[in-house]
């Protein structure tokens, strides 16, 4: 995603709530969860179809409360991509409040590529209905990130496919 020209991330709605009910199970409600979000980009769009979490890649992961990835562990990561002919589209990870970026956040990128999108749900992800409340950040290189604020009634720059 690091064209100049944005593409949407696309979501579809049953890995959406799978993502959330995962982020909260593995976080239990008292420390941060994370994944990456896996797929394929077509044109404008890039649709997820993967989602390995960060304490299955690596099991300390989760282990302090925030999340810290060893840096041997995105070496699976890019091996799933390459045999399956994935891409990393995204990640994401929870805060215990708000969704806003947190100084280690900003300075930490976990893929470090300009472009890439990062989201943060609020809350230990405990409702996959809040997306309004879902922070969405495009990375600008330099530490420097872009701040998609959402628009009333959902993400900018994703959508979720499907929604009933």
């Amino acid at each position: 995603m690091a064209s100049r020209d944005p593409q949407v991330l696309v979501l579809p709605y049953r890995i959406w709530w799978r993502l959330f009910r995962e982020l909260r199970r593995r976080g239990g409600d008292v420390r941060e969860s994370g994944a990456f979000l896996l797929g394929r980009r077509s044109g404008r769009s890039a649709t997820v179809t993967a989602l390995p979490f960060y304490d299955d890649i690596d099991p300390g992961a989760l282990s302090t409360g925030i999340v810290r990835l060893s840096g041997h562990a995105m070496n699976g990561v890019w091996e799933t991509c390459s045999e399956q002919g994935l891409a990393v589209l995204a990640d994401i990870h929870t805060h215990p409040g708000g969704a806003g970026q947190s100084t280690s956040d900003r300075e930490h990128p976990m893929v470090s590529m300009r472009g890439h999108l990062a989201l943060i749900a609020p809350n230990f992800a405990r409702s996959p209905f809040d997306l309004a409340g879902v922070g969405v950040y495009r990375y600008a290189g330099s530490k420097r990130w872009d701040d998609l604020l959402p628009p009333r009634l959902g993400l900018r720059g994703v959508k979720i496919r499907g929604a009933r």
